[in-house]
């Protein structure tokens, strides 16, 4: 210190000393270490143990990584060239099938001259969800993601657009009928809603698209759907599931804390239905038992069907996780609503539904992530999902046959890739929205 002398002391220091570096084990890398990885004995032992099976896997799976051989025209020739290049008895992954397969892996059995068709749909997905994602985006660009999936089925399916338009003009109606209604009486106008768009479809749809289709013909070459596969299947159906899963299992959830009795046994009937039955024995319901319920020579598309499902069973976990939420929020947030004078859906969505939502933003996600991963089940239905039958169709052809890891490892890159960047999104949102700064 810097003071005054005093006589009673020898010496008093009137400039400080120069900071010093703190020691090496008290910074930087060593520190790090010494915190994490060898602050005990447990840990010590643990970290060696660690250290001694990572060292194993990577020197036996290694040398089949760094042997890869990505051009080849079968999987003698793979072999070969690693025979040649590291001796005999080396190990080596055959890569050239991805390169030369990559676009079975990608789209199926989808018509390689119209692949620009799902491109396009591919690259307006990413356009059409950044406005959701990222709210620093021009509020504009909402128009693009509710058009968006109209304009994905008929790029992707192909056919006449009019059709298509029939099922916006529909919607169109049913929100004009809503607005004109809403101000008497919401619940008249939720009903106008859901009943202008369903009698449209079911009376003037047809006519008007059979007269603008004489008029107008404006079509895409049409693609059944036993010809979409791999990723591209995957990413419809789970894209599809997560935009529909997610209002619905919304509604669900509130259906379930609702005080009135038919909408709440309705509600709990459904989710525990759902929840109790396995996946697969909904998608084997979409295959072959929900034609019976249809009417004879009813055309009712199987992707549509799985979507359907796939739907119902995310929106019933969905429903779950968001409950949790709700019932996570204090009650006093909804006296504080009911203080403010707002009725029930105003209370829900400017108070209660985006705390609650904000909370149950991992569960989302990971019913989100379970969900995508859960479309290679389509298999089992006679779908060319890309975790099976894909490689098996691959394997069929005879330069391919005995491959095996190769498939599977491409596929569970890409899966991992997708599922990844839904868990870091989560993660940013939920950084995002945090507001307790400590």
């Amino acid at each position: 210190m810097i003071g005054k002398t005093s006589p009673n002391a020898p010496f008093v220091r009137k400039t400080m000393l120069q900071a010093e570096p703190p020691p090496a084990r008290d910074s930087g890398v060593v520190k790090w270490l010494r915190e994490n990885l060898f602050s005990g004995w447990t840990n010590t032992i643990l970290t060696l143990i660690g250290a001694v099976l990572i060292y194993v896997l990577v020197s036996h799976f290694a040398p089949w990584f760094l042997h890869g051989v990505w051009n080849a025209d079968s999987l003698a020739q793979c072999r070969q060239i690693v025979a040649e290049r590291w001796g005999e008895g080396a190990s080596g992954a055959c890569w050239a099938v991805i390169r030369a397969r990559w676009t079975q892996f990608m789209f199926g059995f989808y018509p390689p001259a119209l692949y620009w068709r799902p491109v396009l749909v591919f690259v307006l997905l990413f356009a059409a969800i950044a406005p959701v994602l990222f709210s620093e985006l021009p509020r504009k660009l909402l128009w693009l993601t509710l058009s968006y999936p109209l304009l994905a089925i008929w790029l992707l399916w192909g056919g006449s657009i009019w059709p298509v338009a029939m099922i916006a003009v529909g919607f169109g109606l049913g929100a004009l009928a809503f607005r004109l209604l809403a101000a008497r009486s919401a619940i008249l106008g939720g009903i106008a809603a859901v009943l202008v768009p369903i009698l449209f479809w079911l009376f003037l749809s047809g006519p008007i698209d059979d007269l603008l289709s004489g008029i107008v013909p404006l079509a895409l070459e049409p693609v059944p759907s036993r010809q979409f596969g791999g990723f591209l299947l995957a990413i419809v159906i789970g894209a599809g599931g997560i935009a529909m899963s997610l209002p619905l299992g919304i509604i669900l959830a509130l259906g379930r804390q609702s005080d009135m009795m038919l909408i709440k046994a309705f509600s709990v009937g459904f989710i525990e239905f759902i929840r109790g039955v396995p996946l697969i024995t909904l998608l084997f319901v979409a295959s072959l038992l929900l034609n019976y319920f249809l009417p004879p020579g009813t055309n009712f598309d199987i992707i549509l069907r799985v979507m359907i499902l796939v739907t119902l069973f995310s929106a019933a976990y969905i429903a779950e996780v968001i409950r949790g939420g709700l019932a996570a929020l204090p009650r006093g947030q909804y006296e504080a609503a009911d203080a403010l004078g707002l009725d029930y859906w105003k209370a829900q969505r400017l108070i209660i539904l985006p705390q609650a939502l904000k909370i149950s933003i991992p569960g989302i996600v990971s019913t989100f992530i379970g969900m995508f991963k859960d479309t290679t089940l389509v298999t089992f239905v006679g779908l060319f999902d890309p975790l099976k039958s894909i490689p098996d169709t691959i394997r069929a052809d005879f330069a391919w046959k005995g491959i095996y890891w190769e498939p599977f490892v491409f596929v569970g890159a890409l899966f991992f890739l997708f599922n990844f960047s839904m868990s870091r999104y989560s993660m940013y949102l939920e950084r995002k929205l945090k507001r307790d700064h400590r």
